[in-house]
């Protein structure tokens, strides 16, 4: 009988999710605790990684960027494997304004 499922993790917080299988490629996703409430990536099970928040270490002034819990300016997500590296990147929000 075919499996229909997959199953994800997180190497931070731990938790686990079966879901049915849908196309690849693709990533599940889920607001992680120890990453401060951020949106991150979940990885295969069994799978060796590291996920980690990189912080803007650039001067923000009043840009519109993607913070954490603790209001700190983020730059990205990495995700670490043993066959390679993965990143969400947060770009800063462009705005304008209408008759200057």
């Amino acid at each position: 009988m075919l499996d229909l499922t997959e199953s994800w993790y997180c190497p931070n917080c731990h938790l686990e999710e079966t879901i049915p299988r849908v196309a690849n490629p693709h990533t599940r996703f889920h607001t992680c605790p120890k990453l401060h409430m951020l949106t991150a990536p979940m990885v295969p099970a069994g799978t060796r990684a590291r996920v980690e928040q990189r912080d803007r270490e650039d001067y923000v002034r009043d840009e519109l960027v993607t913070r954490d819990d603790r209001g700190r300016p983020v730059m990205s997500i990495v995700t670490t494997r043993d066959d390679g590296t993965d990143a969400v990147v947060f770009a800063p929000t462009a705005t304008g304004e209408i008759g200057q």
